[in-house]
């Protein structure tokens, strides 16, 4: 059983999160830029004195939803582990921002402190650990733009919470990464931003990504549906591609599962799925987004 605060923990490098490394498509020299401040962070940052170099151990991770986020960090975690030798090993631990707030005054702020001020650095006693703070804002939210009358005082404490126990971890433990996500940076405290030693963006995929992105997954379906492959050689692919633009990966991905629902069939023999399929539901996916950014828009 989990500590609360704790979604999930475990030894590094782990196979799974390594395959989402590999799967995450990136420019590599961002990929590569991202592993180097991971690796930076168990190299570098012990040996120098903060006070001239203030490094936090923290990267941080922003983007539209479904750009691949969550996995990059949990594959980067592994990657990192893989690549550096550690004889106490790396230990991996995803915190569940949802379960530190509350609606009772006082709770949260109790909650962050118990997870970052004790459960934390229990692991960094033992381990190099990397944490994964998933949906920072939820845990640091933006003080300047709350209202103490709308919005409990416990949130503003909570807050506080996260960028002291951060300051801590970061003065006693330098064998310890945090790897934050958002959504939604601009709801982000920007005292927590401040702390960031790198701040990525991840895009929605262009044309090229959008082509590597259908054609793993395509591949994919391929291995136990041979005949599924025959689409990647269709004159029509490119066409398909482009108008993948716009979508997320993860929307991109799950095309290929949508285009086997057009036709019963297809359903039961994924084998029969054509470039048709594939196109009509793409098709169906733009209007779906089109309509969304129009609804958006109105508000």
């Amino acid at each position: 059983m989990q500590d609360t605060g704790i979604l999930d923990s475990r030894k590094l490098p782990d196979e799974e999160f390594l395959k989402l490394w590999n799967a995450i498509i990136l420019d590599s020299e961002v990929k590569d830029r991202l592993l180097s401040q991971a690796v930076l962070n168990f190299t570098l940052r012990p040996k120098v004195n903060r006070a001239e170099l203030p490094l936090h151990g923290v990267i941080l991770l922003v983007g539209e939803p479904g750009t691949g986020k969550t996995s990059l960090a949990r594959g980067l975690a592994a990657r990192t582990a893989e690549i550096i030798p550690s004889k106490k090993g790396f230990w991996y631990v995803e915190v569940d921002p949802h379960a530190l707030t509350s609606s009772a005054l006082g709770k949260s702020q109790q909650a962050v402190t118990e997870l970052l001020g004790n459960k934390i650095p229990e692991y960094a006693a033992q381990h190099p650990v990397i944490v994964l703070l998933d949906e920072v804002e939820a845990l640091a939210t933006d003080r300047a733009k709350l209202s103490l009358e709308a919005n409990p005082i416990d949130v503003h404490r909570a807050t506080d919470a996260v960028l002291s126990q951060l300051d801590q971890l970061a003065a006693k433990h330098p064998n310890l990464l945090f790897i934050a996500t958002s959504n939604f940076p601009k709801a982000i405290d920007s005292a927590f931003v401040s702390r960031a030693d790198l701040i990525l963006s991840i895009n929605l995929p262009n044309q090229e990504a959008c082509r590597a992105i259908l054609t793993s997954t395509i591949q994919a379906v391929a291995e136990p549906y041979p005949k599924v492959k025959a689409i990647l050689t269709d004159p029509g692919f490119t066409s398909v591609v482009s108008m993948c633009e716009g979508l997320d990966g993860r929307r991109i991905r799950k095309l290929v599962a949508a285009a086997c629902t057009y036709r019963k069939e297809v359903a039961f023999d994924p084998d029969n799925l054509t470039l048709e399929d594939l196109y009509r539901a793409v098709e169906h996916e733009q209007q779906q987004l089109q309509a969304t950014q129009g609804e958006s828009k109105s508000e």
